[in-house]
């Protein structure tokens, strides 16, 4: 296959190729130190990672590749479940830490009510990428910071590229090893996306796909599954677990010409056993196209980066696929879902019911 000569006019691939730079220019103004500094002085029990969608799947990898912040239970807690049972969610004294491309989806907006109306004084962190969301201009009774990432991660197109990984790092920086470890993964990228373009322009649109790793990259196998149904507008199904969960019945799933991308883990440890399952599907399945992203793997980003930093690169793979696979498929890349009144960029059509306090 080859890109249309008009790709470059694509903002989704705009915002694909634009995040090694985002990244180098917010590991310079990012001031993790002064955010840091904020957090020491908060009286919590827990740190929650709060999103809907894609930004929920950012909670997900965060929760599993640092699992605590100096002694502290770090949890992912998705907005839709604080919006659909406030009650059973909103317990203790958490920050509460919020993730929004727009910072204006309805959960985003109803979990800042029920956060209002059943936890007022928890302090809450918002990283959003647009300075007029709800999620960077609504005030709090209690300690409250905003963190506004840089205005082009506000992506344009129909999914979250430069925005998820971007934030996703920024939560990194903050609650991790600092931004040190930005730059690092930005020369990465840099070297890294030539490739992933070459890989998918030589795999055409496969009938399935599924995604699976280790520990946070079992989560970036997440939101990658997601990046190929939402650019494919669902005509690839897409599939995603953890390298030992999937043979206990999704493996199920694989037939015929399936795509299968194993995200291989540079944790020793999670590595045995990523390398075992590559053997058994490439065995059991000759139909299928088995590919393995990590260290010595068919895709290898040649960085020493740990695994939950990894996962920003391991997503990139599959928003290069989707943009890929949707103009081979004929669809807006911009918008998968054009005339079909199903999806939109930002979540619409929730009724909010108020919660009384």
């Amino acid at each position: 296959m080859t890109l249309p000569a008009h790709h470059h006019d694509w903002a989704t691939w705009r915002e694909i190729a634009a995040q090694p730079g985002i990244w180098r220019h917010w590991a310079e103004a990012c001031d993790a130190t002064a955010i840091r500094g904020w957090l020491d002085g908060l009286d919590v029990d827990a740190v929650w990672f709060c999103g809907a969608g894609s930004s929920a799947y950012l909670g997900d990898i965060l929760a599993s590749g640092l699992v605590t912040w100096r002694g502290l239970p770090v949890r992912s807690v998705p907005t839709t479940d604080i919006v659909a049972r406030p009650r059973a969610s909103l317990r203790g004294r958490p920050l509460v830490v919020s993730f929004g491309r727009s910072g204006n989806s309805a959960e985003t907006v109803g979990t800042l009510d029920a956060l209002d109306a059943l936890l007022p004084d928890a302090p809450r962190l918002n990283i959003t990428c647009n300075r007029d969301s709800a999620l960077a201009r609504r005030g709090s009774a209690g300690p409250q910071k905003v963190v506004l990432l840089p205005p082009e991660t506000h992506d344009a197109g129909f999914a979250m590229t430069s925005s998820f990984t971007t934030m996703l790092l920024t939560a990194l920086a903050v609650f991790g090893a600092g931004p040190a470890q930005m730059r690092p993964a930005a020369d990465a990228l840099t070297a890294l996306l030539p490739v992933l373009e070459t890989h998918a322009l030589a795999a055409s649109p496969p009938e399935r796909v599924v995604f699976v790793g280790s520990g946070p990259l079992a989560f970036a196998a997440r939101e990658a599954a997601l990046k190929v149904m939402e650019l494919s507008a669902g005509r690839i199904p897409a599939l995603w677990d953890s390298s030992l969960g999937f043979r206990h019945g999704p493996k199920s799933f694989v037939r015929g010409n399936t795509a299968i991308y194993v995200f291989t883990s540079s944790d020793s440890e999670a590595a045995r056993y990523d390398a075992d399952l590559i053997v058994e599907l490439r065995r059991q399945f000759p139909a299928a196209t088995i590919t393995a992203m990590g260290p010595g793997g068919d895709i290898d980003p040649r960085s020493d980066l740990p695994p939950v930093w990894g996962a920003a690169l391991a997503v990139v793979l599959a928003q290069v696929l989707g943009v890929v696979w949707s103009a081979a498929l004929g669809l807006n890349v911009d918008d998968p879902f054009a005339g079909q009144g199903t999806l939109s960029r930002v979540v619409s059509g929730v009724t909010l019911y108020p919660v009384a306090s």
